[in-house]
């Protein structure tokens, strides 16, 4: 389970990892290079820059922080790191629009880090001080981080601008392993449900200065809902050396993973066959390789120098099959008439007869980056203080395709392409682009005496984004003004911003922190936002770019108080903290209808709220238990398309108003988390999650009815909300010796039927999943995301030195 450390710079945490109380005789614990710290397997500081360096004692930084370790994930067997911060930290709640265990939106305090392209990220994501947000849409892939590779986790919430772009709700720093601190071998498997097998290995050691660390896993499942298959192989391996003054590691990750995520279902669907999908394929293949060298050297006793180079490069196919609903019998086509019963005579008979189309894409991503630290940990006028300066720069170049063709569905709803002269696969969009991202940091924390510590910090970061490239309108709506015709796109932004930070702690005993703190952050507009972002010009996503009117950069702004503690024992630790944050001219996509729309400065959004910990270990039960409440509202008034919301006028308008709660965002959420050693070779666990209900997209006012009638005279069906959900998940290992376990893990125990995304959307299906050929009876309900019944995986791992 995640736990808190409240240590002196380079002391040692217990065995367990709970938080502790250190004094002085914790220096026998110091590993030969303070600057290897961060990979080790147990945290003992908190890193509060991007890039390695000394870091600080959690009683000296002025946010809510959650950490968590190997140990952690192997007890509790997760999945992978979107799994385990589910599991565990507060605040946190999976969003599963994709449906591919792989692929979970992960909100924190009403902000998210996602996979999906055009979802706005407001969370930064870093892996051994490189930022890993991908730079076409600042999107997280989940599935390029394999869990074996991670050493530590911490999750600071806030929006601390050291961690520079899109750390608008916080930042989340994963370090790696390294041979030096994981020597040995191990290999484990395991399976069980939904025809899962995995094997996963990892081997570390030195020789002399040298160090090495290799694994690699490999994950093959079948799914439990329809055509859901998903196959992953990941490799990471580390060569380091380094001395009493020197750490040197040389990096490379690995990942081919090849993913289906079916997404979202209408509820009549799922009522009649839960394993339904709605539309297939929904396709996505990443190969990533990404080299990393990191270093750090002491120059003397009180100076640190830290820096990195790194090469990322991502490959991104996907196929995805869906249900024509923009052009197929279009009432605003207003060419020659159509008869669908006679074979296709041009581009326009296949838009408005096809009931199905297929598009395929291609995305590569390439950046290279270095950035630069130095660390002054000499005291000042008397107080401990230490001192950060830190630059950063990295360029991004960008290039998207899509091919687009009309199809036919079948009576399983894939999306089979039309064969004839008029139906060719026609490349739809065509993106070449840059990203120039130039960052200077500076933080600064000054303790005058052993109660009070300053902490003051500024970023100033420079975005260059130029676009080049076309898109061909494929809105039938459009015939004779434009449909079939390529319009370019060419265009070049800058945004630039000086975001600042300030906040204290108290620390009254070694047992107690109080702390207060101000920040700002910035994310600017991606490629995504900028390349459809004309009101005149709609399109849907990711499928068209049309135009892109400048859109303002997004700042967040928050206030924190909180507070911790705990016993000088590991019996009893606790957490309060609350926080304020209003994002100003956020962005958010404005449906023009079901399958269009535009993204645009909708104004201010809030999110607020609190977090509550307490935990401790009693004997041989170790626990934790946690509450969120996120309050998360726009705060501006705007109108967005909502025809399938009740409240929608004659032309299929809502409009939302200020103090509306943003869709998918629960509202309170908790987690139980236990360990109970049965014996010395048996240990039993639980994750209890609770979550409460949250409103769905396209409900964005809060106002829908299910049973209502909208201004265009048609029912509406659905509520517009799904309901809240508790879970209990179990997991226990058995150990046979020193060298080998035997664990199983058992999710879901009561078979719940939940889910944790969803839309409030026209469905064009029958509950049995045929096709309504009549536009005009298709429903307005929920479609959702259902979540995984009960499953369980047993498995063994054999380790050995």
């Amino acid at each position: 389970m995640p736990h808190s450390t409240s240590v002196l710079v380079l002391s040692m945490v217990g065995s367990l990892g709970l938080a502790v109380a250190a004094d002085d005789n914790d220096a026998t614990a110091v590993p030969a290079n303070p600057a290897t710290a961060h990979e080790l397997p147990q945290i003992v500081v908190i890193g509060n820059t991007p890039l390695s360096g000394l870091g600080l004692p959690l009683n000296q930084i002025p946010s809510n922080v959650q950490t968590g370790d190997s140990k952690d994930l192997k007890r509790q067997q997760s999945l992978d790191l979107a799994d385990y911060l589910n599991n565990n930290f507060s605040g946190v709640n999976i969003s599963e629009s994709q449906d591919n265990p792989f692929q979970p939106d992960v909100n924190y305090h009403g902000f998210t880090a996602s996979p999906l392209l055009g979802t706005p990220e407001g969370l930064s994501v870093y892996v051994d001080g490189v930022r890993v947000n991908e730079a076409f849409g600042d999107t997280v892939n989940w599935d390029l981080i394999p869990e074996s590779a991670i050493s530590t986790i911490t999750l600071v919430s806030g929006s601390n601008p050291v961690f520079g772009l899109n750390t608008l709700g916080g930042a989340l720093a994963i370090q790696t392993k390294s041979g030096h601190d994981n020597p040995g071998t191990e290999i484990e498997v395991y399976g069980g449900s939904f025809g899962r097998r995995a094997l996963q290995a990892e081997t570390g050691g030195e020789f002399g200065q040298f160090d090495y660390f290799l694994t690699g896993n490999y994950f093959d499942e079948d799914g439990w809902r329809d055509f859901s298959t998903t196959r992953v192989s990941q490799a990471f391996g580390k060569m380091g050396w380094q001395n009493d003054k020197t750490d040197i590691d040389l990096s490379y990750s690995y990942a081919d993973t090849r993913l289906i995520g079916n997404g979202t279902t209408p509820e009549s669907m799922l009522d009649f066959r839960r394993e339904a999908i709605y539309s297939a394929p929904d396709f996505t293949h990443n190969i990533l390789n990404f080299v990393n060298l990191t270093g750090t050297q002491f120059l003397n006793n009180t100076l640190l120098l830290s820096g990195n180079v790194y090469y990322r490069q991502l490959s991104t196919g996907s196929n995805n099959g869906d249900v024509n609903d923009g052009s197929y019998l279009s009432v605003g086509y207003g060419g020659p008439p159509i008869d669908c019963s006679a074979p296709a005579a041009s581009l326009a008979d296949n838009a408005y007869c096809a009931n199905g189309i297929n598009r395929a894409s291609r995305l590569d991503q390439s950046t290279t980056g270095a950035g630069i630290q130095l660390t002054d940990s000499h005291d000042l006028f008397g107080g401990k203080n230490q001192a950060v300066l830190g630059a950063e720069f990295n360029y991004s170049a960008d290039k998207y395709s899509q091919d687009f063709q009309y199809a036919t569905l079948t009576a399983q709803r894939s999306a089979a392409s039309n064969v004839n002269l008029f139906n060719p696969a026609q490349t739809v969009n065509s993106l070449r682009g840059s990203n120039k991202i130039f960052g200077i940091y500076v933080t600064d924390t000054f303790s005058p005496n052993s109660l009070l510590h300053v902490t003051a910090s500024a970023r100033y970061n420079n975005n260059t984004e130029m676009l080049n490239g076309y898109s061909v309108d494929t809105d039938l709506g459009d015939f004779g003004a434009g449909f079939g015709v390529p319009n370019p796109l060419l265009e070049n932004h800058t945004y630039t911003r000086v975001n600042p930070a300030f906040g204290f702690t108290v620390t009254p005993n070694d047992v107690l922190t109080v702390y207060v703190d101000y920040n700002e952050a910035s994310r600017a507009p991606t490629v995504i936002e900028l390349g459809c972002s004309n009101p005149a010009k709609p399109c849907g996503l990711p499928n068209h770019f049309a135009s892109d009117p400048n859109l303002k950069q997004v700042v967040a702004r928050t206030i924190e108080i909180g507070a911790r503690g705990n016993s000088h024992e590991p019996l009893f630790n606790w957490s309060v903290d609350i926080f304020h944050t209003v994002n100003s001219d956020d962005i958010q996509f404005i449906a023009t209808s079901t399958s269009q729309g535009y993204f645009d400065n909708v104004g201010n959004t809030r999110r607020q709220g609190l977090d509550l910990s307490v935990g401790g270990k009693f004997a041989a039960l170790t626990w934790r238990t946690v509450y969120s409440f996120v309050d998360a509202t726009y705060q501006s008034e705007f109108e967005v398309n909502g025809e399938s919301n009740s409240s929608a006028d004659e032309n299929g308008k809502i409009q939302v108003h200020s103090g509306n709660r943003i869709p998918l965002i629960s509202r309170h959420t908790g987690r139980l988390v236990l360990d109970y050693d049965l014996t010395d070779r048996w240990d039993i666990g639980a994750n209890v999650i609770a979550s409460s209900g949250m409103y769905l997209h396209g409900d964005e006012n809060n106002a829908n009815r299910a049973g209502g009638t909208n201004g265009e005279g048609t029912t509406i069906q659905g509520s517009g909300w799904i309901s809240g959900y508790s879970v209990v998940n179990l997991h226990s290992t058995y150990r046979l010796g020193k060298s080998a376990d035997l664990f199983v893990r058992l999710v879901n125990v009561f078979d719940k039927h939940y889910a944790t995304a969803g839309f409030l959307t026209r469905n064009p299906f029958n509950p049995n999943g045929s096709f309504r050929d009549n536009p005009d009876a298709w429903t307005h309900e929920n479609a959702v995301s259902p979540a995984q019944p009960r499953a369980v995986w047993l498995g063994m791992r054999y380790r050995w030195n």
